[in-house]
């Protein structure tokens, strides 16, 4: 007879950092946004609009780090991270990236872009939890502006979950949906599972943008096969002059 593990608990944070800047560009802020993501003690962050490189921020900023910024935001504090390139361009690229408390055993890329100029894709991480017989599986999603797109999207992030992640493995999908609409809470509890954590608590999703004065509800935790889970609030700042977007986080028990 198998022994169940015991309960564990973490905590997740996800936000697009906007590449490092503030809205409309005006100022590089990724060190201070380094110390906001700090003060959180998010076990596991999934950050969308990462820069991986860029040859002619480097030159203009002097504070620009050389590292990828992932590994900035890292440091010490996230001995584990995993980056998935999506959009690419002559002076470097940006993608999603995860940074894990936790051993991250695998990690892949899936890019989800339909057409044109938008480049999205869906970052899949395998975590060792301590303590825990099966892994820990997440999914950073950064999808379309277009409607359109998005709906195609959903339909590929169900697939990857039904074909790569365990029926009894605990899942977390964060990130950017861009979903305005609010069409993917029942297409994906629909065909996945998944449900999302400040629906679940409060009757709807969280509104994050823009960061400042939030009116549309962009980004969203989802989550399947979890014992519980419930949302943590933030403060309006220092998050509202950090990003375009506002952060969400959450408290997961297994």
């Amino acid at each position: 007879m198998s022994v169940p593990s015991p309960a564990f608990s973490f905590k997740v944070m996800t936000v697009n950092i906007h590449k490092g800047f503030t809205f409309f560009n005006r100022k590089f802020i990724l060190h201070e946004l380094r110390d906001a993501v700090r003060t959180l003690g998010a076990d596991i962050v999934f950050l969308q609009e990462v820069m991986g490189t860029h040859a002619r921020h480097a030159e203009k900023f002097k504070d620009y780090p050389e590292a990828p910024h992932y590994e900035f935001l890292a440091d010490t504090i996230w001995p584990q991270f995993a980056y998935g390139r999506n959009a690419v361009y002559p002076h470097g690229h940006h993608g999603n990236a995860l940074m894990s408390k936790f051993p991250i055993s695998h990690y892949q890329n899936r890019d989800v872009s339909i057409s044109g100029p938008e480049k999205r894709g869906l970052l899949h991480c395998v975590i060792k939890v301590p303590g825990q017989a099966v892994d820990l599986h997440a999914i950073c999603v950064h999808l379309s502006l277009s409607e359109g797109h998005r709906l195609k999207q959903y339909k590929l992030l169900a697939n990857m979950v039904r074909s790569e992640v365990p029926d009894n493995a605990p899942l977390v999908v964060a990130g950017d949906f861009n979903d305005w609409r609010k069409n993917a809470h029942n297409i994906l509890q629909i065909n996945c599972g998944l449900h999302e954590v400040f629906v679940q608590a409060h009757g709807r999703a969280a509104k994050t943008f823009p960061a400042r004065f939030p009116v549309l509800s962009l980004d969203r935790i989802y989550v399947r096969n979890a014992a519980a889970f419930s949302p943590i609030v933030l403060p309006r700042r220092p998050w509202s002059h950090l990003s375009d977007h506002a952060p969400l986080a959450a408290q997961i028990q297994l």
